[in-house]
């Protein structure tokens, strides 16, 4: 009994954060070397992911080039959490080929998308990201030397809170994590102000995207006046660590 409730447990963990993981745990239940099966299946359906989302409308974002759009860490590619629609590859593509061609050597780095199947599979922690449409992206940071390309201050590019307040009620149950636990071990690094509000304006500015969320605070100190650039609300994750945008 309590071998299936571990493994019960297990596939569930699996696919809350892959998707496919369980699949391939149930597959290493019936072999004797299980550890080995599973991370053999897991690729498999990994690689024959790229070529099937398509017909889910994903698509792979860049995993492993030295492009100047690419994602964060390689985690989120082993993870299955970088596919996204067209749509957004598109939109992020000539975001970075816009920030390059104004601030030249200018790296932007994608954080979490989507899983390559079904729309409305949870993606946690978020509140959406259930249907390709949105993508995180990193900050730009600087350092007293100058902007460091493809260098974000927390390892995962998220939990890197800029300082500044949003009036949102104390509750014992949030989604709007501080952890000031973690924020003394990041990199003694700056938010890049000139990019970051440049690639903010661009998104905002096309018509192809519908809402970027940033947090207010931020929203004032960079200077950026658009309607499409939004608070997420209170009940949702702090948006001063990454940039959240979504197609229409």
């Amino acid at each position: 009994m309590l071998r299936i409730v571990l493994n019960t447990t297990v596939i569930i963990i699996l696919t809350l954060l892959t998707q496919i993981g369980g699949l391939a745990w149930i597959a290493a239940l019936f072999a004797r070397r299980r550890f080995t099966v599973f991370l053999l299946v897991y690729a498999c359906l990994s690689l024959a992911s790229l070529w099937i989302a398509p017909m889910f409308g994903r698509v792979p974002l860049n995993c492993w080039s030295n492009d100047y759009f690419q994602m964060q860490s390689g985690l989120y590619c082993v993870l299955n959490r970088h596919y996204v629609s067209p749509i957004v590859r598109e939109t992020v593509q000539e975001l970075s080929d816009h920030m390059t061609s104004n601030f030249p050597g200018t790296v932007t780095l994608g954080l979490d998308g989507n899983f390559p199947f079904f729309d409305g599979f949870p993606l946690l922690p978020h509140l959406s990201h259930d249907d390709g449409r949105k993508l995180d992206l990193t900050f730009y940071y600087r350092d007293e030397d100058g902007y460091l390309p493809g260098k974000t201050t927390s390892p995962v590019g998220y939990f890197d809170f800029e300082s500044g307040e949003t009036d949102c009620p104390d509750r014992w149950l949030t989604m709007r994590w501080n952890l000031p636990w973690l924020q003394g071990l990041w990199p003694d690094f700056q938010l890049d102000p000139v990019r970051t509000s440049a690639a903010i304006a661009w998104l905002a500015k096309d018509p192809r995207v519908e809402k970027v969320f940033v947090e207010p605070h931020l929203r004032q100190s960079l200077g950026i006046n658009f309607d499409k650039v939004r608070f997420q609300g209170c009940h949702a994750a702090r948006h001063d660590d990454h940039i959240h945008f979504q197609i229409r």
